[in-house]
């Protein structure tokens, strides 16, 4: 039988296992290494998990010791592609109180009348509501149904996959994108942290949020506080959402109702 096999080494209990499948349904195991040795060997074994219709998949490490995920077809027709990734258990925690208050609360959202800078027209005449700065490994799982459930909302999305098109430079794009956006939404996740295009707009976003320009609203995506301080400290100081707490369509429906705010309109 042929398995997609991960050695995720020690984990301690209260990890998150986190399966990422692209394709068909898929059975996905959690086990320790005598498991996985009987289950290569075609043995009886114990796992966590199961058949998985929906990506993720997300697998509580029930005890510290070291820990194998497989993903296989057995039973099933198609294909699929994984990704596993580990939240430590820590950066778990304090989430939940980060999320206690709506995002429209948020400082930024309240702004005197003399300090809004007016947003800057595209070339074409148009304005968008949101910018998305995003790295390419998280469009599936995270961008592309965010960018989708905020244009059914009733908003203008800047996202590159509504606007590039072949032949058009990337910078100057990017650079009509940010200046005509009034809200910039960051997805931080390993992938973003560290990649080129991403920094690049970040730091865009970043810039026309301190003058005044434009309102950042952060989503942690598969990544704990520790290694958003880690990366830029000002950014885990904002408040934000996670993906381990809401789902994309929870906070979706969160940005609609922040950018068709009077807070935000003001």
């Amino acid at each position: 039988m042929q398995f997609q096999h991960y050695n995720l080494g020690h984990l301690n209990a209260g990890d998150v296992v986190v399966v990422t499948l692209q394709g068909s349904a898929a059975n996905v195991r959690l086990m320790q290494s005598s498991d996985f040795n009987s289950y290569k060997a075609g043995r009886r074994h114990n796992y966590h998990g199961g058949l998985q219709n929906k990506s993720p998949a997300r697998i509580p490490v029930p005890h510290s010791g070291s820990w194998h995920v497989t993903v296989d077809m057995q039973g099933l027709r198609g294909t699929t592609r994984s990704s596993v990734n580990v939240v430590p258990g820590n950066a778990m925690r304090p989430l939940p109180a980060m999320n206690e208050a709506p995002l429209r609360s948020m400082p930024t959202l309240v702004r005197d009348e003399d300090d809004v800078v007016p947003v800057v027209d595209a070339p074409d005449g148009r304005t968008f509501d949101v910018f998305i700065s995003h790295a390419s490994e998280d469009k599936d799982e995270v961008v592309r149904p965010l960018a989708l459930a905020l244009q059914a909302g009733g908003l203008s999305v800047w996202y590159d996959e509504f606007e590039l098109r072949i032949g058009d430079s990337l910078r100057r794009k990017i650079d009509r994108g940010l200046a005509s956006s009034r809200f910039g939404i960051v997805v931080l996740s390993q992938a973003f942290f560290g990649r080129g295009w991403p920094e690049y707009e970040l730091d865009g976003l970043v810039t026309r949020a301190v003058s005044g320009d434009q309102i950042l609203l952060p989503i942690w995506h598969n990544v704990s506080k520790r290694e958003v301080i880690g990366y830029s400290p000002s950014l885990a100081d904002k408040l934000a959402r996670s993906t381990a707490t809401h789902t994309v369509e929870d906070i979706a429906a969160e940005i609609i109702d922040v950018v068709r705010s009077p807070a935000a309109a003001a």
